[in-house]
């Protein structure tokens, strides 16, 4: 079995920073593509990051304010949020592709809530 743990959201102020944190916990996996998307009220859930292999793609909304990284040791996908804008406010979700038993899964993280106030 294999599960994904958020953690790192909360309130902030607009201009402010979140580090969000996604572990992957599980046996007999190997970790692929992982990204993280958000849904904010009322609105589809959208892509913000996608990491695969060496390249990061983001969406343009959180270009230059946003990176993602992953530590293939711990199994764990970060996204550093700086200059936080009311309009991030969403669910934010992170997303593995992985591969077991030779099948490959998608599983997601259960969400974590970021609220940024103006």
């Amino acid at each position: 079995q294999v599960q994904l743990v958020e953690s790192g959201g909360g309130l902030v102020q607009a201009g402010g920073s979140l580090r969000l944190s996604c572990a992957v916990s599980g046996s007999n996996f190997r970790l692929n593509a992982m990204g993280w998307y958000r849904q904010a009220p009322g609105k589809q859930r959208e892509l913000v990051a996608l990491i695969r292999g060496s390249s990061t793609n983001y969406a343009d909304s959180v270009k230059g304010r946003f990176t993602s990284s992953r530590d293939d040791a711990l199994n764990t996908a970060y996204l550093q949020m700086n200059s936080l804008k009311p309009e991030d406010t969403a669910v934010y979700y992170c997303k593995a592709n992985i591969v077991r038993l030779g099948v490959g899964y998608e599983y997601w993280g259960q969400g974590t809530q970021v609220t940024v106030s103006s």
